[in-house]
């Protein structure tokens, strides 16, 4: 009976999240639909030119017009576009000509690339600091720590950005300016050495200020943990600084450090959109960029869903592992 009302309770909380989860995803695509109705941009002058429209003739302008959807009533679009969405169509890109579940694969394929190696390096590294920070309080690793976490934590991810590609790309000549391959080579020909060399840069700087949040709460918890009295009595029984780190600060940091990781997936994507810009790298924010300043209704909102449903998913994988971890973060909120 017990293990009965335990996958119970697990299925229900297993569910309540996935259906927040698809609200939330319902909100998002509304809430990005109207605002690009909202837009002053007018898709054919931006993407045809106004001195290429003056040259038209009436009809051509007509079945332009058509194509972009302009004159549609927006809610007749968006419930249009919705319908095809959930069958599985996202339509087709406006400006690539391409099926936008074609084209986001694509750039999804190279940001996930990026992303990933970002999201890695900024919780193991901010994870490494903080517990340091937290150990040594008070001390010159501290102040050094707290000071880097600090002064990361407030600069701009374009500018961080644009000084790491000014000086290893451009005066020590280490690493490539930009783009996620060698130019002028095909794909058959593109290495895994490669996109790693290209994505180094863009990687770290994504990281960099990802590190600072994880250090910084880490080092709190970590402080917190050793100034307890359950440390105090291990060290009265001779534990050593090691023992005690592994033993009870990583337990009892672990689970803090883990959903903060997990929600830190969301900054890795608005930060992406800034960087991928500086560096010209083909992924999802600078596809985001593309459509959104050329009025592609349907790839914006394709990856507007695409990045959302990932950002969700990450704060998803935070909830439901503190629920299988801790069983009482399952039943407050059933009580709830």
């Amino acid at each position: 009976m017990k293990n009965k009302a335990h996958r119970t309770e697990m299925a229900w909380f297993i569910a309540k999240n996935f259906i927040r989860m698809a609200v939330l995803l319902a909100l998002v695509s509304m809430a990005a639909f109207f605002l690009v109705e909202m837009s002053p941009l007018d898709p054919l002058q931006t993407n045809v030119g106004q001195a290429a429209l003056g040259s038209m003739s009436s009809e051509q302008i007509q079945k332009l017009r058509e194509y972009w959807g302009v004159g549609v009533p927006a809610t007749k679009r968006f419930l249009s576009w919705a319908g095809d969405f959930i069958r599985g169509d996202m339509g087709v890109s406006l400006l690539y000509r391409q099926p936008v579940s074609h084209v986001i694969g694509v750039k999804l394929m190279n940001s996930l690339w990026l992303m990933a190696s970002a999201w890695i390096l900024s919780g193991v590294v901010g994870l490494g600091l903080g517990i340091a920070a937290g150990v040594k309080k008070g001390r010159m690793t501290d102040k050094v720590i707290s000071a880097y976490a600090l002064i990361t934590a407030s600069t701009p991810a374009f500018w961080l950005a644009l000084v790491l590609l000014m000086v290893f790309a451009v005066w020590l000549k280490l690493l490539p300016i930009g783009l996620s391959v060698p130019i002028g080579v095909e794909a058959s020909g593109v290495t895994v050495g490669d996109r790693i060399v290209h994505a180094i840069l863009p990687a770290v700087t994504l990281s960099i200020t990802g590190i600072s949040n994880i250090a910084m709460h880490t080092r709190e918890k970590m402080i917190e943990v050793m100034e307890s009295d359950y440390v105090l009595f291990a060290r009265a029984r001779g534990e050593s600084t090691g023992s005690i780190v592994w033993r009870h600060g990583i337990r009892n940091i672990i689970l803090p450090a883990m959903t903060l990781q997990f929600a830190s997936v969301s900054e890795i994507f608005g930060g992406s959109v800034l960087v991928e810009q500086v560096f010209s790298y083909p992924g999802l924010g600078q596809a985001a960029v593309t459509a959104g300043l050329g009025g592609d209704v349907p790839l914006l909102l394709g990856i507007t869903v695409i990045s959302a449903a990932i950002v969700f998913a990450g704060n998803l994988t935070a909830n439901l592992l503190y629920g299988v971890l801790d069983p009482r973060i399952r039943r407050g909120r059933k009580r709830v």
